[in-house]
């Protein structure tokens, strides 16, 4: 049977490397084995994984101790090994690695760097390592099981829905039941409530609008939902970004229907309109909602709004 490594303090583990205590515990959070609070040192679960443990002071309290035979390298090529990058993870959603990286943001577990993206203590806690490229630029990478973190899920597949039994307005405008000016009508908006609440927390009517809107979210860029076009006549857009995010105003349509004659008549019109206009205008088709990440940023770079 193999006899337990005896444990030691991180000040005797440093001794014993040759460092100072400050190094090996900066050496230490960068391995995610530990993290900083309230200017107190704490283990993560990786750090219980690689034999560290909570030892109690008679006088001073509570302290991390180690194997006195870790070996650093060991775990920081164990590590590397069994992590995934962003690319991995958005392979597992559907999502560019840019879209991952945005969502991982907006989720405080990462920052944006000079280049690059830099760790934060919550992403430390939920498993993340920070590497740096050859190029000097640092990344992430993050351990499989941040696949099932309910964080993560919950701003990638956010709950969607406000009431139990929302409107199903695609298949009431299938039936004829819309009059023919659709959302440009307060009868409209009175008869088919928006229902379904994206992450921002914009209440929209279809799961189209909530890819839409949930992705300008992402990339940061203010924004307005069913805004009315600054023009004489009654006409609301699906989407509005003012021109604060750096780059020209723009409006978006969402165009969710096919082969309607009211719908396309009024969608027709409705360009027309923006031409008369001349409104910057970036159209969304049912074939750009499953590549929205791919389509989207394309359409607003047109309009000198840079996404990353």
């Amino acid at each position: 049977m193999t006899k337990p490594s005896r444990k030691i303090s991180t000040t005797a583990l440093s001794r014993d490397m040759g460092i100072s205590s400050k190094e090996l515990f900066e050496t230490l959070s960068d391995l995610n084995l530990v993290y900083k609070q309230a200017g107190q040192w704490y283990l993560t679960q990786r750090g219980f994984d690689c034999g560290g443990e909570i030892a109690v002071h008679p006088q001073y309290g509570e302290y991390i101790v180690w194997p006195a035979d870790l070996d650093l390298d060991s775990i920081f090529n164990n590590a590397k090994q069994t992590l995934i990058n962003a690319t991995a993870i958005g392979k597992e959603f559907g999502l560019t690695s840019q879209r991952i990286n945005l969502v991982l943001s907006e989720i405080g577990w990462i920052e944006k760097a000079i280049k690059g993206w830099t760790i934060t203590n919550l992403g430390v806690k939920a498993g993340g390592l920070e590497f740096e490229h050859s190029s000097g630029g640092t990344y992430v990478l993050w351990p499989t099981d941040i696949l099932t973190h309910k964080a993560l899920l919950s701003s990638i597949q956010p709950e969607e829905q406000v009431d139990s039994k929302p409107q199903q307005v695609s298949t009431s405008i299938a039936q004829g039941e819309l009059i023919a000016d659709l959302k440009d009508s307060h009868n409209f908006r009175e008869k088919f409530p928006a229902t379904m609440r994206t992450k921002d927390g914009h209440l929209v009517r279809s799961r189209g609008e909530i890819l839409i809107d949930n992705s300008l979210y992402d990339y940061g860029l203010a924004h307005a939902y069913e805004r009315k076009l600054p023009i004489e006549e009654d006409v609301y857009c699906d989407f509005y970004i003012p021109s604060k995010n750096s780059g020209k105003a723009v409006y978006i349509e969402y165009w969710g229907m096919e082969s309607d004659e009211k719908y396309d008549a009024r969608k027709e019109q409705k360009k027309e309109i923006y031409r008369n206009h001349d409104l910057n205008l970036i159209e969304i088709e049912n074939k750009h909602i499953e590549n929205l990440d791919d389509y989207l940023p394309k359409m607003l770079l047109k309009y000198e709004i840079r996404v990353d």
